[in-house]
């Protein structure tokens, strides 16, 4: 049995990396998948890889800092689909600077997507979920969110945001039937690693307990869980999948 059958799924930033694989699980897991992202080129070659696999997926050109565009975006899928079950705020950059070197426009431009972003969503798709009285918000924190990371104030601060929003809205949308969590990767082995100096990767890999980064798919099934019935009952939390690091 498919565990998202015929479920209608929103994916921001879901043409590579993270927001990737969660679409093709999510797919393969019988939801219509709906990317929401700024890279047209990989978000439509996705949708064709989805459907030429016998999913169905759409793509959608939005900028989630632009509450205006995610609103239309959301009240075209639900004139298209006639409801959405699931939203994945997983749309997010890096910036990375020290304090004292971090720019004006480096610290804007994170929180614009990674924090912004994730509110102008929420917000335009909860109403669509409050109305159908059901529905599964799940947002991207992060590791660095819980235990912060030299040379990411920006970064550190959206994904602390994150987890407080997510108690926040677990309150407020619990009720109506909806649940709200986060899921908080460690090191993933995505495009966001290829910055980093071969050093650093290795120092990172020997204090992960698992001595390995994660995979993108490794994550995508903790979201696969928490947009699930087997999860009908976690809400306001955040899932952390980080090898042990933190231990």
């Amino acid at each position: 049995m498919k565990r998202l059958l015929n479920k209608v799924a929103i994916i921001t930033g879901g043409s590579r990396g993270i927001g990737k694989a969660i679409a093709r699980l999510f797919s393969h897991e019988g939801a219509k998948v709906i990317i929401w992202d700024l890279d047209q080129n990989g978000g439509e070659s996705l949708v064709q890889e989805l459907v030429s696999s016998g999913g169905e997926a759409l793509f959608q050109l939005v900028n989630t800092s632009n509450h205006e565009a995610c609103d239309q975006a959301a009240k075209e899928v639900q004139e298209t689909y006639g409801s959405i079950d699931i939203l994945i705020n997983n749309a997010g950059i890096t910036r990375d600077a020290r304090l004292i070197k971090m720019t004006r426009s480096q610290w804007q431009d994170v929180l614009d997507v990674n924090l912004t972003g994730v509110f102008n969503c929420t917000q335009s798709v909860a109403p669509y979920m409050i109305q159908q009285g059901s529905g599964k918000i799940v947002s991207a924190s992060s590791v660095v969110g819980v235990y912060g990371n030299f040379g990411q104030t920006n970064y550190v601060a959206t994904k602390s945001a994150v987890i407080g929003m997510t108690k926040v809205w677990s309150r407020e949308l619990g009720p109506k039937g909806i649940n709200v969590n986060a899921i908080a990767p460690g090191f993933i082995a995505t495009e966001m690693i290829e910055t980093i100096p071969e050093k650093v990767i290795q120092d990172i890999e020997a204090k992960t307990p698992l001595r390995r980064f994660g995979k993108p798919e490794e994550v995508a099934e903790a979201y696969l869980f928490l947009s699930s019935e087997a999860a009908s009952f976690i809400n306001g939390e955040t899932l952390n999948v980080n090898g042990g690091i933190t231990i």
